[in-house]
């Protein structure tokens, strides 16, 4: 029986591999698309917005990776028990995002100059205050991001960091232990090891 939903993505984690940890931990089977960029263009006008990921299910298409993670996330059971619960977990989510497109900003700028002084800013100013902040969350939440345990907020962060450390050229919570050992939690859940260990090689 063919599987019940569909991730379509690039070949690479980005914006989808938190999608894909929220499928493999709560065992629910999905077919794993990457698409060649070359591929993109005559691709791009099936989409509902121009862009992936995009997740289908009967036959329905939806865009947009956190909003794909907070349905997932009730699937698995790493929702919010009330709606100030899930205000937090979302507060955090979107946070997470403005760090990441901050650093984007620099992988997208063309000039070598503006991109060097772009990248320095990121590193020195903005990852420190953003990472210095999450790691208190860690330490007020019980080794989570928000609530006191573990949501889709843990995963999506997570499933990040490779990106993190590829951007950085290291280990982006060497100086961040609780951020570390949540890593390691969520890296050595079952379904999201077994993930990690045999997921295609990408570049990002």
């Amino acid at each position: 029986m063919a599987p019940l939903y569909k991730l379509t993505y690039f070949d690479g984690r980005g914006f989808a591999e938190s999608a894909r940890f929220l499928f493999k931990y709560g065992n629910i089977d999905f077919e794993d698309i990457r698409i060649k960029r070359q591929d993109w263009p005559k691709m791009k006008n099936s989409t509902p917005f121009g862009q992936v990921p995009v997740m289908e299910h009967n036959g329905k298409q939806i865009c947009q990776s956190a909003a794909i993670c907070r349905y997932l996330g009730k699937m698995v059971n790493l929702a919010g028990n009330n709606d100030w619960e899930n205000l937090e977990i979302d507060s955090i989510v979107d946070t997470m995002n403005d760090l990441r497109m901050k650093i984007m900003l620099v992988q997208w700028e063309q000039d070598a100059v503006k991109k060097r002084e772009l990248k320095d800013t990121v590193l020195e100013e903005i990852v420190p205050y953003y990472l210095a902040r999450l790691e208190a969350l860690v330490e007020k939440n019980k080794g989570n991001l928000a609530v006191g345990r573990l949501t889709w907020a843990d995963l999506y962060f997570v499933s990040m960091s490779p990106g993190f450390d590829a951007f950085i050229g290291g280990d982006t919570f060497a100086a961040y232990p609780n951020l570390k050992l949540l890593r390691d939690k969520v890296e050595t859940l079952p379904g999201i090891k077994e993930w990690i260990e045999n997921r295609p090689n990408s570049d990002f």
